[in-house]
């Protein structure tokens, strides 16, 4: 495995801060952080902050990603976003996260969609995948990734997998869980390992080996470091600590001096 490729570093601000925090929050973060070739860094601001963020943010710091759309391209879909009307402002796109999936009651059948318009929009899915507490509990956690990353990449082909990037968030671990426990190094490398032979199992091992793998579930300055050094990951998916100017910076900059 190639581990001097990019590392990304993604912030899910969630549904916070208006247009006018989050304008504030950007130029505070552009004033902090210069651009690395060694780190992409994306930012997934609400909707609604799109368009005026990407008058204002500089390409060479960050990209943009949207939390959410739908997959059709227009109709009468009353409340929702179509990649058409933001495809100039991202490059990214969040999919599949499990604030989707289980407060919202996303579909596999709609997280595929989703997956696969990004792919023809030329907008890169980041998608999200994880085991419930439960099915940790009941030794499912292997099973749950299978069937999560085979449902999700259903509409994706051989040639496009390398257009895809993978968020292993197991549910139990993020922080807006009030039972959120951190997961262990070993919890994270067993996971990764089992999306790679998964990976490798429908497109083969050079697929696997090329697709890069985030890691998201209570991360912070103090944990990122260690997430960071493991075999197989290739980046952070970052909730709550990515709305904190201090917190965040400081984890990109120790994603820059991560030699491995």
């Amino acid at each position: 495995m190639d581990n001097s490729r990019k590392k990304y570093i993604v912030a899910n601000w969630k549904m916070n801060f208006t247009t006018g925090e989050a304008s504030l929050y950007l130029n505070k973060l552009s004033n902090r952080i210069q651009p690395s070739r060694k780190v992409q860094i994306v930012l997934a601001p609400s909707t609604i902050s799109l368009q005026p963020l990407s008058l204002q943010v500089n390409r060479r710091q960050f990209k943009l990603a949207a939390q959410n759309f739908y997959w059709r391209e227009y109709g009468a879909y009353t409340g929702e976003v179509a990649l058409s009307q933001i495809r100039g402002f991202v490059d990214y796109a969040i999919v599949g996260h499990s604030e989707r999936r289980y407060v919202f009651n996303e579909s596999e059948a709609d997280i595929a969609q989703k997956v696969a318009a990004a792919v023809r929009s030329n907008i890169t899915p980041i998608l999200c995948i994880g085991e419930t507490a439960l099915e940790r509990k009941d030794g499912e956690t292997a099973a749950a990734i299978c069937d999560q990353l085979a449902s999700g990449l259903h509409e994706v082909s051989k040639e496009d997998i390398d257009k895809v990037i993978i968020a292993y968030e197991p549910v139990w671990a993020i922080s807006s869980n009030k039972n959120a426990k951190p997961a262990t190094p070993t919890d994270i490398i067993e996971a990764v390992k089992i999306i790679r032979k998964y990976i490798a199992k429908l497109y083969g091992k050079d697929a696997a080996e090329a697709i890069s793998v985030l890691y998201g579930g209570s991360v912070n300055k103090d944990t990122s470091a260690a997430y960071l050094e493991l075999d197989g990951i290739d980046g952070l998916l970052i909730g709550s600590a990515s709305l904190i100017a201090d917190q965040f910076c400081a984890i990109v900059e120790i994603a820059k001096g991560v030699n491995k």
